[in-house]
């Protein structure tokens, strides 16, 4: 398209242009290779404006209706940061802190950057930092955290997508020179039942992968003791679990991570001071702190990085009686007899350490297991966890909580439906725990104000595949996106790269393909690719070859302990040299080993190269090299004995 139309925009509002023509220079399609690079736009016009970019004809008229182009056209736009991060969860951390890789710095710095999510008035870790502010301020954020990144350097140095003329779309490039920026972040996590505070790292440090891991290993425990008599090992005292031990253990776990943050930010000279945080115009956010005061802060660009919060049922009893994986990994008393509520990776991992800690525990199922995940893994995960002791009741719903004896735990009575009928069944138990999915947090932090589009149906922003919303200044990263793995990894890489992108000259993306995941239940399921049946969608079934085997690990046979419990899989495409697209594993380790096979798929893994690797023996990722027996052959794959 001709860049008449934006040309006579410009003219309209008394802006000059200067407009680079690439089939008149010599090295227009060298031009065009990079701009496509950079801006992810194959079309022209490409423009810039005050060193943003802003897209083809159709968004710049847009930007022209929303007011966001007058904006942009100021002609020396003084903000106060070059980035303002919104969540300080994992991807916003990552964000922040994406300075490896950026080189050295050129000049003196400034950096302020803040984020969190404590109500406002409330106190978490890091209030009370102190110390002298040097390099940087830090504007701890209440609820939904606000993030604050200003780098004001002594020379002319300029990120590369800063690199255009000053008002419209002449291209200036130049020899890209690496930065480094030394970013900080506070982070404050509030349960939504108990007033209970976390500390910096989001969800992942405080209530979610860290405390899960650290349960689940002593659940191994108590399974490794009882292996340990067939092992020789012979004690008489009485091994009982103490749940108050296991907490205080994991919280001053979680306790030194925090403070390890907060020791980072404190050799990095930041102070640090609550605030919450939400846009109020384009590029301008207000931060409240706990006493109501409020201050407006500027930035260039932006990030939205605020994760989600467990779901509550809209029922009888939900909020006052029932907890949340929130509260699970604090929780001052023994749970008891507990119903856990769902079918996700979080309700099965707790039902699975809950479990295996002794305890008597339900789950409760509206429709499948692990929806999304491959269904013969997960049907084959919910037998283990049956023989562990987990009672399934399937195809019912919570309708009422009710509570039938106050304590620590209490009982409670839950009413249940069933999803196929009228009937209903009635149960006592001492907890109930809520793992029925979470919520974007993208309401109230202000995104209507500036026309960030998000999914009113579920509060996802969308994205292109440079994490960039519909409103070129603002992106976002984490679980907060639409149709992206929402796992702490998948956050972490997302927004160190977009960090690199933004401040160091780089051009890499996050890959989403190939994301290796596990499930932490006792028995472990980890994979990576496709499952079977989103292989049959997107290859067709009669193209796919899949290659299966049950196993007995070598410490399993000692402690006789199930030996067709264990399962292993390969998914392959036949007509492309038989690669592998789906890897599963149910076993010991199985986070361990799947991680190993996510590199080589992410190198093209095949059958082939499978066969050629020798395993490393006894071992259970051994098996995957000795692959023989396909589905389609109907072979048994019952393992008979050693």
């Amino acid at each position: 398209m001709s860049p008449g139309p934006v040309k006579e925009l410009f003219s309209s509002l008394g802006v000059e242009c200067n407009i680079l023509e690439l089939d008149q220079v010599d090295n227009g399609a060298s031009v065009q290779e990079v701009l496509s690079e950079i801006t992810h736009q194959n079309t022209v016009p490409n423009i810039f404006v005050n060193k943003v970019h802003v897209g083809g004809c159709d968004r710049t008229f847009q930007a022209h209706q929303s007011g966001l182009l007058q904006k942009l056209l100021q002609e020396d736009p003084a903000y106060d940061y070059d980035l303002i991060v919104i969540g300080g969860g994992s991807g916003g951390l990552a964000c922040a802190q994406g300075r490896d890789r950026l080189g050295e710095c050129r000049g003196n710095f400034h950096v302020a950057f803040s984020i969190g999510s404590c109500r406002s008035g409330e106190e978490g870790y890091g209030a009370g930092l102190r110390g002298p502010v040097t390099a940087g301020h830090v504007v701890g954020g209440c609820s939904w955290s606000v993030g604050l990144l200003r780098v004001v350097p002594a020379g002319e140095l300029l990120p590369w997508d800063s690199a255009v003329d000053r008002v419209a779309h002449l291209p200036v490039f130049f020899s890209l020179q690496e930065r480094m920026h030394r970013f900080c972040a506070g982070y404050f996590l509030r349960s939504q039942k108990a007033d209970k505070l976390g500390g910096l790292g989001g969800t992942c440090v405080n209530v979610g992968c860290v405390p899960k891991k650290l349960m689940h290993q002593a659940a191994l425990l108590g399974q490794a003791l009882t292996d340990s008599r067939r092992f020789g090992w012979e004690f008489s005292q009485q091994v009982k679990h103490n749940w108050g031990t296991l907490t205080e253990a994991v919280q001053t776990h979680v306790g030194s991570l925090n403070w390890g943050c907060r020791l980072s930010l404190r050799e990095k000279a930041v102070a640090y001071v609550n605030a919450h945080g939400e846009f109020v115009e384009h590029h301008k956010v207000k931060a409240t702190n706990g006493k109501g005061q409020k201050t407006c802060y500027t930035a260039a660009k932006f990030v939205i990085a605020t994760g989600e919060r467990p779901r509550y049922l809209g029922i009888q009893g939900a909020k006052e009686y029932c907890i949340t994986s929130d509260d699970l990994f604090s929780l001052p008393y023994c749970p008891g007899a507990t119903l856990v509520v769902g079918a996700s990776y979080v309700a099965l991992e707790c039902a699975g350490f809950l479990a295996g800690l002794g305890l008597e525990v339900t789950v409760m199922v509206r429709s499948v297991l692990l929806r999304g995940f491959d269904q013969e893994m997960a049907e084959r995960l919910g037998s283990s966890l049956e023989r562990l002791g987990v009672r399934f009741l399937r195809k019912f719903v919570p309708v009422a909580v009710l509570q039938l004896q106050k304590g620590s735990p209490g009982k409670l009575k839950v009413v249940a439906r069933s999803t196929e009928g009228p009937e209903t069944v009635e149960g006592v138990y001492n907890t109930v725990l809520l793992a029925i999915g979470r919520d974007s947090c993208t309401k109230g932090i202000g995104l209507e104000k500036i026309g960030v589009k998000i999914n009113e149906k579920n509060g996802k922003i969308p994205v292109n595949d440079m994490e960039q919303t519909n409103v070129p200044y603002v992106y976002a990263v984490g679980d907060v996106l639409e149709g992206k793995p929402q796992l702490t990894p998948v956050a972490m890489q997302a927004g160190k790269l977009l960090a690199r992108r933004l401040f160091g000259g780089c051009l890499e993306k996050c890959d989403y393909v190939n994301v290796p995941t596990v499930v932490f239940t006792p028995l472990e399921y980890g994979c990576c690719g496709l499952s079977e049946e989103r292989a049959a969608q997107e290859y067709q079934r009669e193209n796919l070859e899949v290659y299966h085997t049950l196993f007995w690990p070598l410490e399993w046979t000692v402690a006789c302990r199930d030996n067709n419990a264990c399962y292993a899989k390969i998914i392959c495409n036949k007509f492309d040299n038989e690669r592998v697209v789906g890897f599963h594993i149910l076993g010991p380790n199985a986070g361990e080993i799947t991680q190993g096979f996510a590199a080589a798929m992410k190198c093209g893994l095949t059958k082939r190269l499978l066969d050629d690797t020798v395993g490393i023996h006894p071992t259970c990722a051994e098996v995957f090299t000795t692959l023989e027996i396909t589905k389609s052959s109907g072979l048994d794959i019952m393992q008979k004995g050693c």
